[in-house]
């Protein structure tokens, strides 16, 4: 059952493993934007999260998660305080995207500072579509990897006997109105990159073994979390590509964001529940994160 607690503390034991290669066919689809690849490199706990990992018990997990920080080059220390509550309330940090305003280095390596100085449990990151924006992809990832933060790109990782899978995602619409790969070449090359990252989440889904599954995404996989924003841009925010594979595989809870202006609950059309983590949407309720109990 997955359920918003209240913010108390708690102590235990657990165990961190990366999940075992999948047989999934291979896609050969092509990905147009350059990022590191990864996927066969095997994922390790930072040292400072080893021991908080040994000491936590068979219980439930409880994870923070925000997105859209847009940390600019002057930011520094302005969620130093809600890191060390998250530190103080949670075991596991989501960050779903737009760590940065620009995509510059310099912009990540202050949000890194603060990262550093508060927050003491697991944590866990995919790149949003502002990450992306100075081309320089692969820095901004390896700022963070270097800060113990285990960035996901269609790969999957187990923390405490919960699998998570990972991956930006894209745009491209939902339902009878989704984007389909017909007419001008740059129409089918949107579309196709939309399909990669569908296809890249189902891999990563199919490595884990654990009955408890995350996706973690910046894209949203259903419409009904984008309500607020302007349905004109709605199929620039999410596709029901990304999700099908969740559906499939019967997760137990995606975490996106993106949708300043969206609603924080929805739901797929299984009744996984999907929470919209935008530090902007999540203001109006006073923090600028959420903890959900898993």
């Amino acid at each position: 059952m997955i359920r918003d607690p209240e913010l108390t503390n708690r102590s235990g034991g657990a165990s961190y493993r990366r999940p075992a290669q999948s047989t999934i066919a291979q896609f050969s689809l092509p990905l147009p934007v350059p990022v590191r690849a990864s996927h066969n490199r095997k994922k390790r706990p930072s040292r400072s999260a080893i021991p908080f990992l040994k000491r936590m018990a068979k219980r439930a997990l409880r994870i923070a998660a925000t997105a859209d920080l847009h940390y600019g080059k002057h930011s520094r220390g302005t969620l130093h305080e809600e890191f060390a509550q998250i530190s103080r309330s949670a075991d596991l940090l989501l960050l779903c995207g737009d760590l940065t305003d620009y995509g510059l280095p310099d912009e990540a390596e202050a949000l890194v500072a603060d990262i550093r100085a508060a927050v003491r449990i697991p944590m866990l990151a995919v790149l949003g579509n502002h990450d992306f924006e100075s081309g320089q992809p692969e820095v901004i990832a390896k700022v963070f990897e270097d800060a113990g933060v285990d960035m996901l790109n269609g790969e999957a990782i187990e923390i405490a006997g919960i699998g998570f899978a990972g991956i930006p995602g894209f745009g491209g619409g939902f339902g009878r109105r989704m984007l389909n790969a017909w007419g001008e070449p740059l129409i089918k090359q949107f579309v196709q990159e939309s399909i990669s990252h569908a296809v890249r989440l189902e891999q990563a889904l199919a490595k884990l073994q654990t009955e408890r599954r995350i996706v973690v995404l910046h894209y949203s996989p259903i419409r009904a979390t984008l309500e607020g924003e302007d349905p004109e841009i709605f199929a620039f925010l999410g596709s029901s590509r990304l999700e099908e594979p969740i559906n499939r595989f019967r997760v137990n809870a995606v975490f996106h964001g993106h949708a300043h202006n969206g609603i924080l609950d929805g739901a797929t059309s299984t009744g996984i529940p999907v929470y919209n983590v935008s530090a902007p949407a999540l203001r109006k309720t006073g923090k600028p994160y959420r903890i959900v109990e898993v």
